[in-house]
């Protein structure tokens, strides 16, 4: 995995680790009738996952010097409402998939009731985290952190852009399209991810120009990436049903561009990606490093 981003490999292990730990520590399971609901929650929130949206908030931070243990709330923070769209995704009302992660998915191994209660709980605990004093001492920064999750996630952001992509089974939609679906679906997302190390090192707006032009290219390099993992990637490989968007009919990066220009796009968008970079140094190689990744994972 990643020959190419030297260092990457130990970024994602290390903070696998640090995100099992975080959620080993406010998962634990209480001895009363809540207990199921724990359960599902623990199972789709540990082990498994690239952990990708985590190490982005982590190597934002980083550049700003913000403390460790804080950083790694907000980073757990994102982790809950990315788990949270996972689990709501896999049910039979949405996506109806049996497999993710490598593992049943939630609804399969506990049920339907317990899958969604624990999305609803991990939206919830999102929020919680980014509110709480230990995030930041500073009320207003902990009130922005709040703010740009709720307009990420919702219908402006990832909940907007998976109605969309529901949508797409039924209508065609050509490219500008496809990509305000995934600029929404994925692409907000991981473009809190970058604001919120920016809102942590108390970066004002103004400053954030190059780290959001680097999420936006990011987000739609890693879902072309995506696209083309689903196309041609092994299920064991992707621990999740692959070949879906082709048999629902889907228009996607890779049905509208061919595989040679859908290519050739997730590199142009990853140099691009790193372009917006320019003005920090070394510090930033992590995120350098994470844009390379983005196509070149195996799953």
């Amino acid at each position: 995995m990643g020959e190419a981003t030297p260092g990457i490999a130990a970024a994602l292990e290390r903070i696998a680790a640090d995100i099992d730990h975080r959620f080993d520590l406010l998962l634990a399971v209480p001895d009363d009738p809540r207990r199921v609901l724990y359960h599902a929650m623990r199972h789709a929130a540990i082990g498994g996952g690239k952990r990708l949206r985590p190490l982005l908030v982590v190597a934002t931070c980083d550049l700003f010097h913000v403390d460790k243990a804080a950083a790694l709330r907000v980073a757990t923070a994102i982790e809950c409402m990315h788990v949270y769209s996972l689990i709501h995704d896999d049910l039979p009302a949405m996506d109806d998939d049996d497999m993710r992660r490598g593992k049943p998915t939630v609804h399969k191994a506990f049920s339907e009731a317990a899958a969604i209660l624990a999305g609803d709980s991990l939206h919830a605990m999102a929020f919680e985290l980014l509110a709480g004093e230990d995030t930041h001492s500073d009320p207003f920064v902990r009130a922005e952190l709040v703010l740009e999750l709720a307009r990420a996630a919702g219908p402006a952001g990832m909940a907007g852009g998976q109605m969309m992509d529901l949508a797409a089974e039924h209508e065609t939609f050509d490219l500008p399209t496809v990509t305000r679906l995934q600029q929404l679906k994925t692409g907000a997302l991981i473009g809190f991810c970058l604001e919120a190390g920016a809102i942590m090192g108390r970066v004002p707006p103004e400053g954030r120009t190059g780290l959001r032009g680097y999420a936006r290219d990011l987000g739609l390099a890693f879902q072309i990436a995506d696209d083309m993992l689903d196309a041609e990637g092994s299920a064991a490989a992707a621990g999740k049903a692959v070949g879906k968007d082709a048999a629902a009919g889907k228009a996607t990066f890779l049905s509208l561009l061919g595989i040679e220009r859908a290519r050739a796009q997730a590199q142009a968008l990853v140099d691009q990606a790193i372009a917006h970079l320019h003005g920090h140094g070394p510090e930033a190689d992590l995120l350098r490093a994470i844009a390379r990744y983005a196509i070149e994972r195996d799953h």
